[in-house]
């Protein structure tokens, strides 16, 4: 008996046992306590299908190192500098030096160009016979047989480029990955496709730096709203050299193509067209002989479709004889089979959820494993596989967890992820294609993280003004809350359209800790066009942004005031670019609930940003003037109250300065107060010194407007 109360009383020392706090010295300089985390295992590469190499530790103690492990019996083994870099994989590479291209072959290097041009974007052939590169905007390739560079486009100038991307493209349909690449071998490495651009029409917009005595306008041909695009054609050229052959697009009709795809054996290419309305898709198999062109999907939508998309809207199957297609035309994105002519064959998926991907395809099975949120959650993310005919699909990942990342074995037998949730830290796993655990790899939970008292963290639902959604936010808590008390908010957001920040993730950090321990809820939002409610819901921005994200926005915020936890005085949003203009817009037309504000990049009024983005949800000034006027800062000046701190880079080639200057400029006319910062030179984002003078001007400002008390010393970077 009393053996019996010993161990009951020691149970209750356990149960009941005190949590440490956090060492605020430690906290201030970003650091956690030794052992709260450790490294997760860091993925390499794939020997097989059977083996990975990965670096680990052997021991909580141990330094991480690169190690071999077989996936299905767990055994590790050193690995060595043959497996870490296999010998047979390529060791030939062209690198650039001073402008001009060398092929680096092991430690030897060989002069390949020697001039006063600078070669860009220089890309092997599949067999590589050739390498293909831009010069001064035109297209050019080298021989490795003839040791000679060859001319392949003549005309470019300072507005022709021949196989490089207008800013536009770069930014708003190819991607800032490509670095302005606008070529394509052929699988057979016997036609180079290329796309041309005049920008002649399209005005230029100067950006101003200040270096030196003098300074210097940097020229940019941005094309705003409502101007003249650049005008883009898609050519074929042999790369020994010869006359292009253009594909035969009508260049008076106003449109955009999207990311190009070869058919295997290099018989077509796969040519997405847009209208310049964005309403209106049509996909081409193009001849690379004569340039004719032959329609195999069409597609329509009352809002829009998106061309930056069409890299990941078309899988060309089946060695080229079927092909899948990625589109959101019901309101959610599903997968569908097509024959490579056109023929629709059947859907693949169907139901309120929305593919992000297709990570494998197992032809031989026909079977096909996709990526998706929104089947188990809306703020998780997780691995499927469906038969092509849309039978039996299936789970793969588990848990309630987010499974962030999938690292795809190469016939598809095993999958690695990486998954957490709001309360667990991130987490390494290997499941087969069944779904079946078959090794756990490690987690980044520490083992002193339970001994400490971390700050309560949810994720919730708030019910839109008109019941139609359940919107998400994650809360952080302040720790040790008072009953009764009320504190100031802190709210980070993006806020574009399916461009969301709400997901179910382990997201701790020593800042957030510590503004927890100051006493500050922090809040993450998202609204019904963030993407957890499908092109349904991110359909609602067509011709209207800013309004429908702020009165989400505004709905969330005021649930916490209702609950008597939130500051109703201290309601403080802050954002980058999209960001940035959601910020400004809750200082202006939000201002009856929002308080304080920072805003970094920030878009003021979309008759100011880029054509491509802007029309895409807007439509042009002059079909839409009442959405350009709702949708600008400007618009709403008069009931601006608070403060806002606004911050800009003033070599910004994304969202241009001016956009900060005329808010600047509308907010003295009106005697408002406000706070401002430059960052010179500062393109969409900055770092080093400045990026860090950024972070504290932040901090200076939550202390000052929302914790109304000195700066900690130690808390400045």
């Amino acid at each position: 008996m009393k053996r019996t109360l010993l161990f009951l009383c020691l149970t209750n020392v356990v149960v009941f046992a005190q949590k440490k706090d956090f060492d605020e010295k430690e906290l201030k300089s970003g650091k956690a306590p030794k052992n709260f985390t450790q490294p997760l295992p860091t993925f390499g590469r794939w020997i097989d299908d059977e083996k990975i190499v990965v670096t680990q530790k052997a021991s909580p103690e141990a330094d991480m190192k690169p190690v071999v492990l077989e996936l299905a019996s767990g055994k590790i083994t050193d690995a060595t500098p043959d497996i870490i870099n296999p010998k047979n994989a390529p060791t030939k590479s062209v690198i650039s030096k001073n402008g001009d291209l060398l092929l680096k072959n092991g430690s030897i290097e060989t002069q390949l160009t020697n001039d006063k041009g600078e070669e860009k974007n220089a890309t092997f052939s599949p067999d590589s016979s050739y390498i293909a590169y831009t010069k001064d905007n035109n297209l050019y390739t080298y021989s490795f047989k003839t040791k000679k560079e060859i001319q392949l486009t003549k005309d470019g100038t300072k507005t022709i480029l021949n196989g490089y991307a207008t800013w536009v493209y770069w930014e708003e349909i190819f991607g800032r990955p490509t670095r302005f690449k606008a070529f394509w071998w052929s699988p057979d490495s016997k036609s180079l496709a290329y796309m041309r651009f005049d920008e002649s029409k399209t005005p230029m917009f100067p950006l101003y730096s200040s270096e030196g005595q003098h300074g210097f306008i940097e020229e940019t041909r941005y094309p705003k709203s409502g101007d003249p695009n650049p005008e883009a054609k898609l050519g074929f050229v042999l790369p020994g050299g010869g006359s292009t052959t253009w594909v035969d697009f009508n260049m008076k009709e106003e449109h955009y193509l999207g990311w190009p795809e070869w058919l295997p054996d290099g018989s077509g290419l796969m040519v997405q067209w847009v209208n310049r309305g964005n309403d209106s898709l049509k996909m081409y198999n193009v001849s690379p002989k004569n340039g004719s062109k032959k329609e195999v999907y069409a597609e329509t939508q009352k809002s829009w479709i998106g061309i930056d998309e069409a890299d990941e809207r078309l899988t060309i199957m089946d060695g080229g004889k079927e092909m899948m297609i990625i589109s959101d035309k019901t309101g959610w994105k599903q997968l569908y089979m097509y024959g490579i002519d056109g023929t629709f064959k059947n859907n693949i998926t169907e139901g309120e959820f929305t593919v992000k991907s297709v990570e494998g395809i197992d032809q031989k099975n026909r079977v096909v494993y996709f990526y998706a949120r929104g089947i188990e959650n809306t703020a998780r993310f997780d691995l499927y596989r469906v038969g092509f005919d849309g039978k039996g699909m299936k789970r793969l990942t588990f848990g309630e967890f987010n499974h962030k990342q999938i690292q795809t074995s190469p016939n598809l037998k095993y999958f690695i992820t990486t998954y957490s949730n709001i309360n667990t830290p991130p987490q390494m796993a290997v499941i087969d294609n069944t779904g079946n655990i078959i090794r756990e790899l490690g987690s980044a939970k520490g083992t002193e993280m339970d001994n400490y008292n971390l700050a309560k963290t949810e994720l919730l639902r708030v019910k839109s003004d008109d019941g139609l959604f359940d919107l998400p936010m994650t809360i952080v808590y302040p720790q040790n809350m008072v009953a009764g008390k009320k504190y100031p908010v802190l709210i980070s957001i993006y806020g574009g359209p399916d461009a969301g920040t709400v997901y179910d993730q382990w997201a701790w950090s020593t800042r957030s800790q510590w503004y927890a321990k100051e006493g500050i809820i922090q809040v993450a939002l998202d609204h019904r066009a963030s993407g957890h409610f499908g092109k349904e819901g991110v359909a609602y921005m067509h011709r209207n942004l800013g309004y429908w994200e702020m009165k989400d926005y505004k709905t969330m915020v005021k649930s916490l005031i209702d609950k008597g936890i939130a500051d109703p005085t201290k309601i403080c949003i802050t954002g980058f670019s999209y960001g940035g203009y959601m910020s400004c817009y809750a200082l202006t037309y939000g201002s009856d609930v929002f308080t304080h504000g920072m805003a970094g990049g920030s878009v003021t009024d979309w008759g100011l940003y880029d054509s491509a983005y802007t029309e895409r949800y807007m439509d042009t000034p002059a079909e839409n003037p009442d959405g350009y006027k709702s949708g600008s800062v400007m618009t709403h000046i008069d009931k601006y109250k608070g403060m806002l701190q606004i911050v800009h880079g003033t070599m910004d080639d994304n969202v241009h300065l001016q956009n900060s200057i005329q808010l600047i400029s509308k907010l003295e006319d009106a005697k408002k107060n406000f706070e401002f910062m430059l960052y010179p030179n500062g393109r969409h984002g900055w770092g080093g010194a400045k990026g860090l003078h950024f972070d504290n001007l932040k901090t200076q400002f939550i202390y000052k407007h929302l914790l109304e008390k000195s700066v900690p010393e130690g808390l400045l970077k």
